[in-house]
């Protein structure tokens, strides 16, 4: 009875080690990219397109495989995904990539607040496939910070805002959106606590 929890458990943990990385190498990067450009946010430092965010992630990362705007074979179809309700997910983006850590992600500019948004699954075409397990939607503001969605202000998000974002969207069994998840981690301080 103890060892598929300790399984799962452990499972938990690999996922939210996986997303703690790459959060701490995005933020890395973003801010290489704005100092070497002695820039104040990424916008004046020149990302301002999805050829830039492309040219970002091709200089700033090993990127291993580059699946354009093809989804498979870096993400598994998109068919595959679902939320922690069981819901469908969409996981469109403009580009996708798998870099040399195993992370698989597909990414989009958007260029208002939030400047891109990214669809990070930890271990690429591997189940579970289920958004908060393995899957987080990842949003990059102009700042340079590194948040979940729907946030009033910008980033940071405030504690009750990610919440919010979580019981709304992340968990819920209708609906069209997904994030939340990852706010959710960074609130209960990098632990996968539902």
């Amino acid at each position: 009875m103890t060892v598929p929890s300790l399984m799962q458990n452990h499972q938990r943990k690999t996922y939210v080690t996986q997303l703690h990385k790459f959060y701490n190498e995005l933020s890395q990067a973003l801010l290489q990219y704005q100092t070497d450009r002695n820039a104040l946010n990424l916008k004046e430092a020149g990302l301002n397109s999805q050829e830039a965010l492309d040219a970002f992630f091709k200089e700033y990362f090993k990127v291993i495989n580059d699946c354009g705007n093809t989804q498979t074979p870096c993400l598994a179809p998109a068919s595959e995904y679902k939320n922690i309700a069981g819901r469908a997910i969409g996981t469109g983006c403009n580009a996708y990539i798998t870099i040399a850590d195993g992370n698989s992600f597909g990414y989009s500019y958007s260029g208002g607040t939030v400047l891109f948004n990214l669809y990070l699954d930890t271990n690429g075409q591997k189940g579970p496939n289920i958004a908060g397990r393995d899957i987080f939607a990842v949003y990059v503001y102009n700042n340079g910070l590194i948040d979940d969605s729907g946030g009033a202000n910008g980033a940071p998000l405030t504690k009750e805002e990610r919440e919010a974002s979580f019981n709304s969207h992340c968990i819920q069994s209708t609906g069209t959106t997904w994030y939340g998840c990852f706010g959710k981690i960074l609130n209960d301080n990098w632990e996968m606590n539902y």
